[in-house]
């Protein structure tokens, strides 16, 4: 089966929780947690929950948690917490969590964003995605030109993809 059949048996939309891992954004000065939202619903998703959590193991795990006993939570789509400063912690605390890694998802983020002008230090990216049971987690930079790069070109054309895939 080809790629495009497998995406014409997808469904038609996503129903999604967006992350926001900061110690300093609220909901006004979120500006890649609203680009997410935005972009997810010009795509027709369903946007089911929104939080903003402290760059800290245990309230990112709360809210993946969260997410992961919800039946009607297809996608979890976090922001922030993914460098290499020490306050970085996205990374470690979903990790713990994946089922399966999509590989292929970080490492074309990363090439994606070396060919945008970020250059050599788009190595110091650590955006990654994985699945577990049902539901794909996908975790990417802070900054409002890497969500944009993320959703636009990894992200939302596989979306769907992605769930159909997970309901085999």
């Amino acid at each position: 089966m080809s790629i495009q059949e497998h995406k014409a048996l997808a469904p038609e939309k996503a129903r999604c929780m967006i992350v926001t891992v900061s110690d300093t954004r609220n909901e006004d000065t979120d500006k890649s947690g609203k680009l997410i939202r935005s972009l997810l619903t010009e795509h027709n998703h369903d946007i089911r929950d929104y939080k903003i959590v402290k760059d800290d193991e245990k309230h990112i795990l709360e809210a993946a948690r969260m997410a992961l006993i919800n039946d009607e939570m297809d996608a979890v789509i976090f922001n922030g917490g993914t460098g290499i400063a020490q306050r970085d912690v996205t990374i470690e605390a979903l990790s713990t969590l994946f089922e399966k890694e999509i590989t292929g998802f970080g490492e074309l983020f990363r090439m994606l964003s070396y060919r945008e002008d970020i250059g050599s230090a788009a190595m110091l990216s650590r955006a990654v995605a994985g699945v577990r049971g049902k539901t794909v987690i996908f975790a990417l930079p802070g900054s409002s030109g890497a969500v944009k790069l993320g959703m636009e070109k990894l992200i939302l054309p596989e979306l769907t993809h992605i769930i159909q895939q997970l309901y085999k």
